[in-house]
């Protein structure tokens, strides 16, 4: 049983050889190539098992990583900065300019999304033999029909994109990850048959309500009160431990209150990001606090990127080989094409979408670290190895594949 401080000091070294092997020998995008090495890494201490069955090296690796609790990590953890880091380098200004189109997707796509993947899951999983409830599969559908903020920003950062599709692109991948985990919560109470109060629309709207817009109120109000306070000084430790402090404060905060994290970090970041600058952040400050940001961000991102790669560690070595995951691919590019080319040909009379918006978007679409923490969190029932496993095969897919072949794409279909 390794200590908790051994147990990040672990993570961080292997995070910096690994970096640097990828740097110097390998050249693929630093957390794509991080991912790869992670996963490469953990099939290779498959196959071993396998061969010599008496080593037991894999099951004895994998009990360290368990150690590591990604669900805890992720989501009551490293989300918060890198939510925060992300919409803190958003142009509020022109982020409302695309508010229609962002917001139809973040809400509408996401819920249309969950519905086909949720259908679709479930009729495959009968052909297949399998016995998943619906309402299982909706829980499938929920975890994993939002687009990762981590994945897409990491990815935008190598890809030249049209301003509005990147506005786009990285609004609705902010946005939608905090009304994905509430339409999760809701989904998996049902599943669960928890309640929570969500068992009905009335109690899933109340909860919709509780989580998303109480989570955006409380971003507001913490984030202009670190504001203010930012404004009346002119020390830039100090406002940066501000920002510390108000990422932390207000994300513990919500959790305890019961409304969105996610959304209340988008919030508050979007808040200072767009309003420090202006009056309340001299040029120093704005150095040093948007440097420690970015920094916060690239170190959170490469370790993560690792973790899923390490994290094929954690599945039921036979479910990396059955079909039924794998086909989910598939079904959820089919969900994310409809998801996107609905709102954008609905809004295309009003808003003005550059050529090839829909194929990029749907192509872009990439889930992370959130799909598998929250498949993580599901309890420990007879479905969850079949959700696990799904997910992992689609965060796999979109991340190296998609992830890898984005660039070509923009420049084939965007003009």
């Amino acid at each position: 049983m390794l200590s908790p401080f051994e147990l990040i000091s672990l993570l961080l070294v292997l995070t910096a050889g690994f970096a640097w092997t990828n740097h110097r020998l390998i050249g693929l995008p630093d957390t794509v190539g991080l991912l790869v090495m992670g996963l490469t890494a953990s099939l290779v201490l498959l196959l071993i098992e396998r061969a010599f069955p008496q080593v037991q090296l894999y099951e004895r690796v994998g009990a360290i990583l368990q150690q590591v609790d990604f669900q805890r990590t992720v989501l009551e953890g490293m989300l918060a900065f890198l939510l925060f880091a992300g919409a803190l380098h958003v142009d509020l200004s022109v982020l409302r300019k695309r508010a229609w189109a962002v917001g139809s997707m973040a809400t509408f796509g996401v819920l249309l999304s969950t519905i086909i993947v949720g259908l679709s899951f479930w009729y495959v999983a009968s052909l297949a033999g399998t016995n998943l409830p619906l309402s299982w599969a909706f829980v499938f559908g929920a975890l994993i029909s939002p687009t990762d903020p981590v994945a897409v920003l990491g990815t935008l950062k190598a890809v030249s994109v049209p301003k509005s599709l990147e506005l786009d692109m990285t609004g609705e991948s902010l946005f939608n990850d905090g009304v994905g985990v509430v339409i999760f919560t809701i989904a998996l109470a049902v599943a669960a048959g928890a309640g929570h109060g969500a068992t009905g629309f009335s109690g899933a709207a109340e909860l919709f309500a509780v989580e998303a817009i109480g989570g955006a109120f409380l971003g507001l109000v913490a984030g202009y009160i670190a504001y203010r306070a930012m404004k009346q000084i002119d020390n830039f430790s100090v406002e940066v431990l501000i920002s510390l402090g108000l990422v932390m404060g207000t994300y513990a905060l919500a959790a305890r209150l019961g409304t969105s994290g996610p959304i209340a970090m988008v919030v508050a970041g979007l808040l200072i990001g767009n309003r420090g600058p202006r009056d309340a952040l001299s040029d120093l400050t704005q150095r040093y606090l948007f440097g420690f940001w970015t920094l916060v961000d690239e170190i959170l991102n490469a370790i993560l990127f690792l973790l899923i790669g390490l994290e094929v560690l954690v599945l039921r070595p036979d479910a990396l080989f059955a079909w039924l995951p794998a086909s989910a691919i598939l079904l959820v590019l089919l969900a994310r094409f409809a998801a996107v080319a609905l709102p954008v040909w609905m809004l295309s009379r009003w808003t003005v979408f550059v050529p090839g918006t829909i194929p990029v978007l749907t192509w872009g679409g990439l889930r992370g670290g959130i799909s598998v923490a929250l498949a993580l969190s599901i309890p420990e029932v007879d479905e969850k190895p079949t959700i696990l496993a799904a997910t992992y095969f689609v965060v796999l897919f979109t991340l190296i594949v998609q992830g890898l072949s984005l660039r070509r794409l923009v420049e084939r279909t965007v003009r």
